[in-house]
Formats: structure tokens, C-alpha cells, sequence
């Protein structure tokens, strides 16, 4: 999903191509938001460069449904989750407008929205579940707007999840809920008190609270309550053990045992009792199954071993799973809670969320900015690291933008607020993040299909194994029955299903904290296999910025031809222009007294001083004007070739020096092109406006593989088209929004300077908040590494299921076993998974 911006817009032909201030539109914006709603290869169906007219249709837009056919119905708009193909927005659309009183759908894929046309108002409620019954989620915007958000605690994996969302989904005074295991997030829209919500939660055996520090402290409690429970049977369980050594009553012992299995196992119990009556087959299930069946066989030890390890391995898990949520709620604190604030000539301490925008903010040295801001006075440097990721702190004054949660360094400012709490950068970047956690990779999507076949089967064939065996006269009822029990253990794929969510929220959290901005984990995992990198040149590559290069006399002095060239280009707002002004205030070279300024259309502007008629522009002016050059012709192609353009300073009958002004290479790049080549970046190409001299040596010294010069926008996108054919995933880097036709087409898009511009966090696939190239590498290491992890942690977990599964039947696995290796598993899949978290840049 792209923009946050255009969801609101019902329409995409028109209404969501953003639009310029003097009305016009833009055409490649609209292109990049709804990039990739259409595979590859399906350009009819969505924007493309060589379309010049102000339309960017989808499919289902052209097909003449939608809103705009009947303008005087009731308009709804729900927010539509589960959707992976604009197929599905076909379909979604297609059943509604069938079911009666439905005028009109239209499902935007790109941005997950579903905009319903109906006769009558009764029919609102019944929208999400004709949805739900297709696969799909929606969910009102309004009553989204009005739903509560809790953190859970105690889930050990996503069947957890499903059988919370059951429970409450069955209950009438819950319009909508949705539970994330990754990141331990409940959304529920209710018309019940917060307190009752928790209550039906904790009757199946978790704990939530709403996410505020008060209630997470109390959570904290919760979890402190749990554990003891878990120790207590543990003091049973050894007391019976080591009474099994002494003259004790062997009914003593089993009743020690008993008081262990009921202590460790009421909350499991209780959570498989409310699991199964909402239909779903979880863990708490499998084990709650085991310790009843090894207690009715006589297995006392076998049943509080399995009660036991059940609840210590839940205890770590939850812990170490907090530990990897919290990668991302560490930024929350970042921002302080009260702000500075000028009041009636007096600064009064306010909380953050009763300023306003255009309040003013003191910021004294050593200080966390509270909200995003304008400097209106004052100079210093700011630590941007917890929004950018940048090492160093950057130098700020009169102007420039601040953010929240960065560090004033030194020297007081007073900060114009430009955003409310809700809309800061930092609140943006959490936000995203967030959402980002909770879309499923697609190997975690496929994890998650195949544990839902895997486990009704063990569960099956553990039956079998109880019943089938027996009755054909193999054995006795007890020896099949505690194998089959072992299977039930084993049954459960706790360790698979949590391999590979656990490690896209560990790496999605480490590139938060580290700057950069990943929108969920099938862009993490595509990240990982990029092979080419396409980088734009100006603005990327290089600062964007003109500086001069080099200035050459030709019969006067060098300061003279300076001083002529500013007091000329000082009436100009050229980019050209501003970069020769500012060479000559930092040499202190003051401009003439001129008159008569003149602009020459495309070729330069000309001034009178002192009654003389002097001229600053390209060769071609003077050239027009039939001024040799014959003796500096060889100059100019010479610095041209080097990629500088020239400007040349003179009057009618002669040419008094010439300034070579460039783009210059970010500090930066350089460095970060070598990492790129040292984590295994197999290309490394420029794509660029400029001329074929300029282009190579920008790509000789920043160490570029390939360029490609001369580039319209449009030929930007076939030339990662062509990297494409040649059979390399590829990656578009770019800094605004003349690169959204490239950045579309490629496999995966990466936007710089996202702390700046909106736009670049709402429609690229990975954001890099700094506006240079420094965290780009780590991000290509992280995503590498994370995949390994991914690989790492299925291949451990069904390993882990095959050498289990073979030895129950020769009886070499027994239930403690089973139990130990189950909870085992999902511990050791989870401590690897949190090795992301330590990758440092």
C-alpha cells in the first residue's frame, strides 16, 4: 500500500493524480503510487511513461463501474486487508455488486480501500462480512477512527492470534478485531467498556492492556504472576521427583505430581477450553491433550514434565519475543512529553498534545525536540540520528527543518511548530513501521498455509495411532496411547510459524532505529536478492547542487571576471546562477553598480557597467554575437568532457574569462558504492539526463559499473527494463518524484531523503530517511542476512519435526522429550532470529 495521502480520494483517473499549485497535474506521482498494483509486463492496466494525458486507470476503472456512475447513493468507505493481487480487488468487487442494494464497488488495490455504493444505509453493516466470507478483512474508516488499540501478552504464535480473534469476533458487542502476533497488537472497535475487553481476553488466558506505559506497567505484573505459577509447579514437580527416592506412598508422589500438572496447567487449560470452542486447534490444545492423556494412563511424572517445560518455555518465549516487539516502541520514547512553549510574551511548560501548529518552541541546548518544527531564530547543530540515522550532527539555522525526537547539540532555538503530535515525522516513521510488522512475507505466508494443513493431519494420524494400532492387536492400549499422545506434542508447529515473522520484525526494527524505513517484509525479502542497483545521478549520486569548478581569464584578472559574472547573476534564480553568486561572497568579492539587466532567452543575461555592455552565458551567446573563440574552443570541450558546464564572461568584441561550474559528488557516495560491492552487489548503474562526457566521469569516480546518459524520464524505465531482461532483480534508487516512473518499474524501490518529503515515505518500497547514500549498504546486509536467518530457522524447525516424528514409534522419544523439544525449537528460532537486532551499519 502506497500513499496515505490519496486513499482518502475515491478515484484514481483524476482525483489522486496530486496536484501542483498552479493546478496542473502530475502524472508520474500518480504513476508511483499505484506502482505494482499490476504485475510486470501489464502496462495497459495501470500508468505508464510514454502516456502523456492526465489518467492513471486501473483495470477496474476502465471496465466503467465505480462511484462516479451514480453520484446520489450512499457512499461507504472500509479499508480492505488481505488482498495480495489486484485479482483480488476483481473478485471483492465482483461478489458485492451482486448481493442486493450494493450500486457500486471500487476496490484500490494499491491502497487497500473499497469505496461501496448503496441504496440504503442498513446495508453498512453487513459489507465486512460478505468481505470476510471471500478471505478477505474490511473495516470500516470511521469506526477505525474510533477503535481501540491493546498490547497482548502470552501469545506463543499465530494460532494464538486466531483463537483471540475468534473468541471476541463471536461476541455481539464486537464490530471488528484483528490481532497481530508479530507485534503483540489487538485492534479491536467494540461497544464495550476497556475493562470488560480485557476481561474476555484473560477468560482464554492472556493478558491485554491499552498501549499507554500505565497499563504496560500493569501488564508487566501480569507477566510476574504467570512466571510464579510456573515455579510453583516446578517446586511440586521436584518434590514429587526426589520423594520417588524415599519410603513416600506412591500416592503421595503422584499426588505432588497431580498439584504440578493442575498449578502449570489451569492457564493452558483454560486457553485450549476457549480455543476449541471458537474452532481453532492451537498449542494450548496439543498440550492441554498430552497432560490429561499421560495423567489418565497413569503417567503422572510424563504429564507434569510436559505441564512444566510447556509453561517455562512459554515464560522465555514471551520474554524474548517482547524483546523483539520493542525494537520499535524504543523510538516512542524519544519525544518528550512537554514542550516549551511561548505564551503572552512568557514560556509555559505544555504537553505535546495541546500545541498547536504555529506555536513556538524554546529549545535550549541538550534538549529533545517534542515536535516537528521550523527554525525561527537561533544556531545550532542537531543529532538527527534517531530519525536519519546519520552519524554526525547536522549543522541547522533560520529555515531549516527540525524533528521531533532529535537532540539540540548546542545553542538555544526557537522552533515554529509545523506538525501536531500525531503528524510528526517520528509518529510517521512508528506508524509505518508498525504497519510494516504486520504484513506477512511471503514466505511467512507460505509458512503459515502449510502449518495449517500440517497440523489437523499429525492431529488426525495421532488418533489414529491411539486407536487403530490396538484394535488390530499390535500392542497394548497403553503403549499406542502415550505414542500417540507424543505425536499430539509434536503435532504442533509453534517453532515453524514463528520462524520467519519473528526475524522480519527483529530486521524491520534494526533498520527503524538505523534510518531506514522498510515497508514490510516482502520488500525484505526482495531486498535480499537484488543484483542490480540503478542509482539516479543528480540529486543521488551527486549533491543536486552546481558549484564552480574552475575559473579561467583570458586578459583580465580573475577577481574582475568574478565580480561582473555575480553583478549580472545576481538578477537570475538559476541554479547556475546562485552557484556563481555564492563562489564570490565566500571570496568576499563584492558585485558592480549595473544597470540595463537583460535576460537573452536560453542562452544568458547581459548588464551595462560603467557604459559598458558585458554578457555572462553559454558559448552559443557570444558565438551569435561572432566573438571568436577559436583560442579557448579546445578549453571549453576539454571541461566539457569532464562534465562542467561553461559560462562564459565577455562583451560584444571579446571574451574576458570563463567559469566551469559542476555538479559535485556526495561525500558520501563513494564510500558507500564500495560497500555496496563488498555485501555482494553484483552491478552498480547510473541513469542520467546529462552528457555522455559528464556521465563517465561521474562514473569513474564514483566506481559505477554502467551508466546510461541522455535519459528522458521515460527512458529511464526502459533502461531497468533492460536490466531486467537481462535476468537481474533490480533496484531503483531515487530522490524525489521525477524518478516515480523508475522507481515503479523496478523490482524494488528505494527513495532518499524521506525525512524531508512526504511523498518519498508514502510511495516507495524502502525509505532512506537520510538524504544521502550511508545506510544503503547495511540495508542490503541486513536483508541478506535476515533471509539466511528466514532459511536458517524452517530448515532447524522441520528438522527438528522428522527426527521427532521418528522416534516416537520406536519409542526412543517420550512426552517430557517431545515437550522439550517442541518449546526448545520455537527458543532457539526465536534467539536467532534476534541476532537482527544486533547487525549494526
Amino acid at each position: 500500500m502506497k500513499s496515505a495521502e490519496k486513499e482518502e480520494k475515491p478515484g484514481c483517473c483524476s482525483s489522486s493524480i496530486p496536484q501542483t499549485e498552479d493546478g496542473s497535474q502530475e502524472t508520474e506521482a500518480c504513476c508511483a503510487t499505484e506502482k505494482k498494483q499490476q504485475s510486470k509486463g501489464q502496462e495497459d492496466d495501470c500508468c505508464i511513461p510514454e502516456k502523456t494525458e492526465n489518467t492513471c486507470c486501473s483495470s477496474e476503472q476502465k471496465s466503467g463501474e465505480g462511484i462516479g456512475k451514480n453520484p446520489s447513493n450512499i457512499q461507504a468507505t472500509f479499508t480492505v486487508k488481505g488482498m495480495d493481487c489486484p485479482s483480488c480487488a476483481a473478485t471483492i468487487e465482483k461478489s458485492l455488486q451482486k448481493h442486493k442494494g450494493v450500486q457500486s464497488v471500487q476496490v484500490h488495490y494499491g491502497t487497500g480501500k473499497m469505496v461501496v455504493g448503496m441504496e440504503d444505509a442498513s446495508l453498512y453493516d453487513s459489507v465486512p462480512g460478505q468481505v470476510r466470507k471471500l478471505g478477505f478483512e474490511a473495516e470500516s474508516i470511521d469506526s477505525a477512527k474510533n477503535s481501540q488499540t491493546y498490547k497482548v501478552d502470552g501469545m506463543d504464535c499465530g494460532s494464538c492470534a486466531q483463537t483471540i480473534e475468534k473468541h471476541l469476533g463471536s461476541h455481539p458487542n464486537v464490530n471488528t478485531i484483528r490481532v497481530n502476533f508479530s507485534t503483540g497488537n489487538m485492534e479491536v472497535d467494540h461497544s464495550m467498556k476497556t475493562n470488560d475487553i480485557i476481561k474476555e481476553v484473560q477468560k482464554i488466558g492472556f493478558d491485554a492492556a491499552l498501549s499507554s506505559s500505565v497499563q504496560e506497567d500493569q501488564s508487566k505484573d501480569t507477566k510476574k504472576k504467570w512466571f510464579t505459577t510456573t515455579s510453583i509447579a516446578g517446586i511440586f514437580l521436584i518434590l514429587g521427583f526426589f520423594g520417588s527416592f524415599t519410603p513416600l506412598p506412591e500416592e503421595m508422589i503422584s499426588a505432588l505430581y497431580a498439584s504440578a500438572i493442575v498449578t502449570g496447567g489451569f492457564k493452558p487449560a483454560r486457553s485450549a477450553f476457549f480455543a476449541i470452542k471458537s474452532g481453532s486447534l492451537d498449542m494450548n490444545v496439543l498440550m492441554a491433550s498430552a497432560a490429561i492423556g499421560a495423567a489418565l494412563i497413569g503417567e503422572w511424572f510424563e504429564g507434569a514434565m510436559v505441564v512444566f517445560l510447556f509453561a517455562l518455555g512459554n515464560t522465555l518465549q514471551n520474554r524474548s519475543i517482547e524483546r523483539t516487539r520493542n525494537s520499535i516502541r524504543s523510538l516512542i520514547n524519544l519525544t518528550p512529553s512537554q514542550a516549551n512553549v511561548k505564551s503572552d510574551d512568557k514560556w509555559v511548560q505544555k504537553p505535546v498534545e495541546d500545541v498547536k501548529v504555529n506555536d513556538v518552541m524554546l529549545i535550549k541546548p541538550g534538549e529533545k525536540l517534542p515536535l516537528d518544527g521550523e527554525i525561527l531564530s537561533g544556531t545550532s547543530s542537531v543529532n538527527q540520528a534517531p530519525i536519519t540515522g546519520e552519524s554526525m550532527p547536522v549543522d541547522k539555522q533560520p529555515g531549516d527543518k527540525v524533528y521531533a525526537g532529535t537532540v539540540n547539540e548546542n545553542g538555544a532555538l526557537e522552533v515554529k511548530v509545523t506538525k501536531l503530535v500525531d503528524d510528526t515525522t517520528i509518529a510517521k516513521i512508528i506508524h509505518l513501521v508498525e504497519e510494516a510488522q504486520e504484513k506477512k512475507a511471503p514466505t511467512q505466508a507460505f509458512v503459515d498455509r502449510f502449518a495449517s494443513v500440517y497440523t489437523p493431519i499429525v492431529f488426525t494420524l495421532a488418533l489414529l495411532v491411539m486407536i487403530v494400532p490396538p484394535l488390530a492387536g499390535f500392542g497394548s492400549w497403553g503403549e499406542w496411547l502415550y505414542k500417540g499422545l507424543a505425536l499430539l506434542v509434536v503435532a504442533c508447529p509453534c517453532a515453524l510459524v514463528i520462524s520467519t515473522p519473528v526475524a522480519i520484525v527483529s530486521a524491520i526494527g534494526n533498520a527503524a532505529k538505523n534510518g531506514v524505513l522498510i515497508k514490510g517484509g516482502t520488500f525484505l525479502e526482495k531486498a535480499g536478492v537484488i543484483q542490480a542497483m540503478t542509482f539516479d545521478k543528480t540529486g543521488t549520486l551527486t549533491e543536486g547542487k552546481p558549484k564552480v569548478a574552475e575559473v579561467v581569464s583570458f586578459g583580465s584578472e580573475r577577481k574582475e571576471v568574478l565580480r561582473i559574472a555575480r553583478t549580472i547573476e545576481e538578477h537570475s534564480t538559476h541554479p547556475i546562477a546562485e552557484s556563481i553568486i555564492s563562489y564570490a561572497k565566500e571570496r568576499s568579492l563584492a558585485p558592480f553598480q549595473g544597470t540595463a539587466f537583460q535576460s537573452v532567452a536560453g542562452k544568458g543575461a547581459q548588464a551595462t557597467i560603467d557604459g559598458t555592455e558585458y554578457f555572462v552565458g553559454n558559448p552559443k551567446l557570444f558565438k551569435d554575437m561572432n566573438v571568436s573563440l577559436d583560442e579557448m574552443e579546445k578549453q571549453i570541450n576539454t571541461l566539457q568532457e569532464k562534465g562542467s558546464t561553461i559560462v562564459l564572461v565577455g562583451t560584444r568584441h571579446e571574451v574576458l574569462g570563463l567559469i566551469a561550474v559542476a555538479d559535485t559528488i556526495r561525500d558520501i557516495t563513494v564510500q558507500s558504492i564500495q560497500k555496496l560491492k563488498q555485501v555482494g552487489m553484483k552491478e552498480i548503474v547510473m541513469l542520467t539526463g546529462d552528457n555522455n562526457g559528464t556521465a563517465k566521469k561521474i562514473a569513474d569516480e564514483t566506481g559505477v559499473d554502467r551508466y546510461f546518459a541522455e535519459l528522458l524520464p521515460e527512458d529511464k524505465v526502459q533502461a531497468v527494463q533492460k536490466l531486467q531482461k537481462e535476468g537481474k532483480p533490480v533496484a531503483m534508487i531515487g530522490d524525489g518524484i521525477n524518478d516515480a516512473p523508475a522507481l515503479a518499474t523496478a523490482d524494488l524501490g528505494v527513495a532518499m531523503g524521506g525525512a524531508g518529503t512526504d511523498t518519498a515515505m508514502e510511495t516507495a518500497d524502502i525509505v532512506l530517511m537520510a538524504d544521502n547514500l550511508e545506510k544503503l549498504p547495511h540495508t542490503i546486509r541486513l536483508s541478506r542476512k535476515a533471509l539466511t536467518i528466514i532459511k536458517q530457522n524452517v530448515w532447524f524447525s522441520l528438522i527438528t519435526k522428522v527426527a521427532a516424528l521418528l522416534l516416537i514409534f520406536p519409542g526412543l522419544l517420550t512426552l517430557w522429550m517431545a515437550v522439550l523439544a517442541d518449546t526448545g525449537a520455537a527458543l532457539i528460532v526465536i534467539l536467532n532470529s534476534m541476532r537482527l537486532l544486533r547487525i549494526k551499519s
